[in-house]
């Protein structure tokens, strides 16, 4: 893969984390700098972890299936993208947090405005268990970076320097808007994994 494929690749498996970054920042009441990057920080490492830990495992492996790992490749990224797509559809709230005290201004929430501590949002016990949910997914990419012999370090520092930049603009673009982007973001991050799935597996053949 070259750049400008991990550029648009990184672009793509941040939309999970941009999506829950909006609705992070729409529990706030003023998403400022500082924790617009405590958001971006959670998703950017682990974002790119992920791809580290499928790529080393995938390497235990990758030569016994080079016969046909693009195949392997196309299949896990069109997967992943098709998931994303078909998730973009779904009604639904923010998933990222639960209402326990306070103000919330979460309009997504089922019977609209209902108490919420704002920075409820931001405590490890909320922040972790998402971070590692929207970076399932960069696991089983970094499975294909092993098996299309990838620069994982490059590839690792995209990924996490895309991600973070695009969930700090998530939490303020939900603060100030809204969810109104989040299931575009969905689609798009979607259709990106599935196309680049197809060009692995056109380049192979």
């Amino acid at each position: 893969m070259i750049v400008l494929e991990l550029v648009i690749l990184a672009l793509g498996l941040s939309m999970d984390a941009f999506a829950v970054a909006i609705c992070t920042g729409l529990a706030m009441e003023k998403a400022d700098i500082k924790k617009a990057m405590i958001v971006g920080l959670y998703f950017g490492v682990f974002q790119a972890g992920m791809p580290l830990v499928g790529y080393f495992a995938a390497s235990l492996f990758a030569g016994r299936i080079s016969a046909y790992d693009h195949w392997v490749a196309f299949a896990l990224l069109s997967i992943l993208g098709v998931k994303m797509i078909i998730d973009c559809f779904k009604k639904k709230g923010c998933p990222d947090r639960k209402c326990p005290a306070g103000i919330c201004n979460d309009r997504s929430c089922p019977g609209g405005i209902k108490p919420c501590d704002q920075e409820q949002s931001l405590k490890p016990a909320i922040m972790l268990p998402l971070a590692v949910a929207t970076s399932i997914d960069a696991l089983a990419v970094g499975v294909s970076f092993a098996l299309l012999h990838v620069s994982i370090v490059l590839a690792i520092a995209i990924i996490g320097i895309a991600t973070f930049a695009i969930s700090m603009a998530g939490v303020r673009i939900g603060n100030a808007f809204g969810v109104k982007f989040k299931s575009k973001a969905h689609f798009a991050g979607g259709i990106t994994l599935v196309l680049i799935g197809v060009r692995t597996l056109h380049e192979h053949l």
